[in-house]
């Protein structure tokens, strides 16, 4: 390989069924590019190489080799490469509980879940106990480094960059009218449900509900059904569907459309996705 080479794209994905069933990513991507996209789960994680670009609460980022990467639960955004030679990086999607779970350990109330301002931070010695946690988590040592790296560095993110608690919604008009959407979304997330539909359950103008969705959920209704779909086919996966099953019970459009738009979110294909495979590209 010559200097100006670029690697090849990997991708290596598994899960930790001890805690909280833990999804776990090492990847090296280049040309692949992460949709508009948003996790029921926290994702954490530490830049290896290159850098990552992601657009983020109405705002480009950009985060380098050494930095750790924390998005909250629900929040839009996207990820592709911001260099040539693309980013490597380990990534780790604890859940709400875990995280809640380590704010108690730090003397936050344990029924607050933390919440991150900073999408993008410079913290060398989180970084490294990140990265020997998600090592640990890949080779296991033992269940005594695992259960203690996992306690100590989620801790340590929490007491170091979370808020004292999440910033307090601001209440629009609106608001009512748009959370009848999101209820009639998630009840129907299977259906294709018109623009017209959702108009006339919000009580609202096509054109003002895409504005006050958007601005209030951070995400455009297709965007948010996506989304739904998309957690529900995980959940469907993991409990071993057949793929062309889930694809069809989550309203998509077949096998491919699936498995297309799952790569775009997730980084992997639902095979990889459910067996925890290796995917070389």
């Amino acid at each position: 390989m010559t200097e100006d080479a670029i690697a090849p794209e990997r991708v290596k994905f598994w899960h930790e069924q001890r805690y909280a069933n833990l999804e776990l990513l090492h990847a090296h991507y280049v040309t692949h590019t992460f949709s508009r996209h948003a996790h029921d789960t926290f994702a954490v994680g530490v830049i290896l190489q290159g850098a990552e670009a992601f657009s983020y609460r109405g705002a480009q980022q950009i985060a380098p080799a050494g930095h750790v990467v924390v998005i909250n639960p629900g929040e839009a955004h996207t990820g592709s490469a911001a260099t040539r030679a693309g980013w490597t990086y380990r990534m780790l999607y604890p859940s709400r509980d875990l995280l809640q779970q380590a704010a108690a350990e730090v003397g936050r109330k344990p029924t607050a879940e933390p919440w991150f301002t900073d999408a993008v931070i410079q913290d060398d010695a989180l970084w490294r106990s990140l990265l020997s946690l998600h090592l640990a988590l890949e080779r296991p040592p033992s269940r005594l480094e695992q259960d203690s790296r996992l306690v100590w560095t989620l801790a340590q993110l929490v007491r170091r960059h979370a808020a004292a608690h999440a910033p307090a919604p601001l209440l629009k008009p609106e608001t009512a009218a748009i959370q009848r959407v999101r209820d009639y979304l998630h009840e129907h997330m299977a259906d294709n449900p018109s623009l017209k539909t959702l108009a006339a359950i919000a009580h609202l103008s096509p054109y003002y509900l895409l504005r006050q969705f958007q601005r209030q959920v951070g995400a455009s209704p297709h965007e948010y059904v996506r989304g739904l779909r998309l957690t529900r086919a995980k959940a469907l996966l993991l409990n071993g569907w057949a793929i062309a099953d889930v694809a069809h019970h989550t309203g998509f459009a077949d096998q491919s459309h699936f498995t297309r738009q799952f790569k775009r979110a997730v980084g992997v294909t639902p095979g990889c996705y459910q067996h925890g495979a290796l995917s070389l590209r």
